[in-house]
């Protein structure tokens, strides 16, 4: 029989990684707003999205470490 009092051993700690998905998002709202004020709110949007992603790949990389 076991004892009732017994627990299991915890798995080591990990801390939780960083996300990058808000940066994505605000890239690609970011990008429509500055787009729509310059009258291009579709090359905006692309520009905001590809920004938004560098910044969440660098997060990634950075976090990698």
């Amino acid at each position: 029989m076991t004892d009732p009092t017994f627990r299991e051993p915890l798995p080591p700690h990990k801390d939780p990684s960083a996300a990058g998905g808000f940066l994505v998002a605000l890239g690609m709202l970011g990008g429509a707003g500055v787009g729509f004020a310059i009258g291009q709110a579709t090359p905006g949007f692309l520009v905001g999205t590809g920004v938004g992603v560098l910044a969440a790949v660098l997060v990634w990389v950075r976090d990698r470490r």
